[in-house]
């Protein structure tokens, strides 16, 4: 994958983020966003989006606007695709520009700070596995975020943005931060699921004993 700055490559990402959300425009359209970020290719719409699902992904409706992009990136990722593509009908869909600002503004001074250290490093992580299995992550990843699960948005999002950091910085120490927190939430999720069926089965066989 080609994942490099071209038109704005003398500007941090940080700041990126924060002149787009500072256009006089009340509303964001998706083609403005692939077309900024998308000269730094997929990593850098996988973190834009999900940060922005981490900061307004309360907004009712917004992790399925954000997390149905982050799936077809995902899956372009997986299949070893060269050029982003999005659908018509996500392209046509917007972002409320304020909450964009917002969202920038509230993740600016830590993604100044990973910026800082940020660097291509452990290229063992920058191979085409590598990247396909990221792809197929952020697509299981972006599933869970649509489902309706209130607060259950924050780490899939996070996990999504430390991916799209690592893909756009060539940075593996990102990429394995992202596999961490993965299997972290996985056991989790696991271990929940074990105690809630354990539950449901002693209530439903309590239950049976009476009638």
């Amino acid at each position: 994958m080609n994942d490099n700055s071209n038109s704005f490559s003398a500007r941090p990402f940080s700041q990126v983020l924060t002149d787009v959300g500072a256009v006089d425009d009340p509303v964001l359209p998706m083609t403005e966003l692939v077309g900024t970020f998308g000269e730094r290719g997929f990593g850098a719409l996988l973190l834009t989006l999900g940060l922005l699902s981490a900061v307004i992904g309360v907004i009712p409706g917004m992790t399925t606007v954000l997390g149905v992009p982050i799936m077809i990136i995902g899956a372009q990722l997986l299949f070893r695709q060269d050029e982003l593509w999005l659908p018509g009908w996500i392209m046509k869909r917007d972002i409320p520009r304020p909450a964009f600002a917002e969202a920038a503004g509230k993740v600016k001074g830590r993604l100044q700070m990973v910026e800082r250290f940020s660097r291509p490093r452990l290229g063992f992580m920058n191979t085409d596995l590598s990247e396909a299995l990221i792809g197929l992550m952020c697509m299981i990843w972006a599933a869970v975020l649509m489902l309706p699960l209130i607060g259950f948005n924050l780490f899939p999002s996070l996990i999504v943005a430390a991916f799209g950091f690592g893909l756009m910085q060539k940075d593996g120490v990102m990429m394995l931060i992202g596999w961490v927190i993965s299997a972290g939430m996985a056991t989790f999720t696991w271990l929940v699921w074990e105690t809630v069926s354990r539950v449901l089965v002693a209530t439903w066989e309590m239950a049976t004993r009476f009638f």
